[in-house]
């Protein structure tokens, strides 16, 4: 009998097809004992990461999203100075290049999402 888990599994499977034992075989098998506990598997530890840590590594592995946000932030800013000197159009402008520097923010967030997922799957 080369060890305890296949007497186990040999007389589950004779079990589940129905197939009669032969008393000595089934005592055989039993007297095996019980299977070994299995060993606990450690955790990892991480480090506990600060706020400032995790800006940095984040902008590290996509500088585009906080480069994007500073751009947006300018724009409304300029935006929002132009109308309050009643400059109109030069706001509305400012509106529209805010729009499409959220538009630029929002895709190197979505390229940076796929090239993470990419890294994992490697």
């Amino acid at each position: 009998m080369p060890c305890a888990g296949s007497a186990r599994l040999f007389l589950a499977t004779a079990a589940e097809e129905g197939c009669e034992l032969s008393p000595s075989l089934r005592a055989a098998a039993m007297a095996t004992g019980p299977p070994p506990p299995l060993e606990p598997v450690p955790l990892p530890v991480f480090a506990e990461e600060g706020f400032g840590d995790k800006f940095l590594r984040k902008t590290r592995e996509n500088p585009l999203v906080p480069l994007g946000c500073l751009c947006t932030l300018g724009v409304l800013t300029y935006g929002l100075i132009s109308f309050k000197r009643g400059n109109t159009r030069r706001s509305q402008l400012m509106m529209r290049a805010r729009i499409l520097a959220q538009g630029f923010t929002f895709a190197a967030l979505l390229g940076g999402m796929v090239v993470t997922a990419m890294k994992s799957r490697q």
